[in-house]
């Protein structure tokens, strides 16, 4: 099973990089010209999204700084413990659905604290590539466009999160223990 994981992920990036270009050329598609137009609009997106983006990290930056992230996880650390959850991959599950860059660098410490080969390193990375930051994403993309309800759009992108770490984190334990 490990053997299988190993080739699908060495070869699974490049077959994408190669397989979209074709299929576009293939329709027809004028992909140089589909990829400059789409970079320009990045590009406009940015700069629409920076007050949003500014206001994202000065609330994550006092959520961890004020110990309501510690304390949460003291209150939910004796459950994870009793089905099997390493404590320590906890800050993740609560950061990665609010930002992507304060959970790589902790997915990053943790991977230095314990290894990339250990269960709570392998853990992390799952979580890291299997989740998405659903806050960023409401706050910054939604308020670039101007999208104001957004209720149902959060609720099912904090649950896909749950779902994601849980299946993370089983099938880390299916394939690596």
């Amino acid at each position: 099973m490990l053997e299988i994981v190993n080739i699908i992920s060495v070869w699974s990036i490049p077959v994408i990089i190669v397989f979209i270009p074709l299929y576009a050329f293939f329709r027809k598609v004028p992909v140089y010209e589909s990829f400059t137009d789409g970079a320009k609009d990045g590009f406009d997106t940015a700069i629409r999204i920076i007050p949003h983006l500014v206001g994202m990290m000065v609330s994550i930056s006092i959520f961890r700084a004020s110990g309501a992230m510690d304390l949460f996880i003291g209150w939910v650390k004796p459950f994870t413990d009793w089905i099997g959850v390493p404590s320590e991959v906890l800050p993740l599950a609560i950061l990665r659905p609010i930002t992507g860059s304060g959970s790589l660098a902790y997915t990053s410490e943790l991977i230095k604290a314990f290894g990339p080969d250990s269960m709570i390193g392998r853990i992390a990375s799952t979580v890291q590539g299997s989740t998405d930051t659903t806050l960023y994403v409401l706050t910054v993309y939604f308020g670039a466009v101007g999208i104001r309800k957004a209720g149902y759009a959060l609720k099912v992108g904090l649950l896909s999160d749950l779902v994601g770490f849980i299946a993370a984190v089983a099938v880390c334990y299916f394939v690596f223990a």
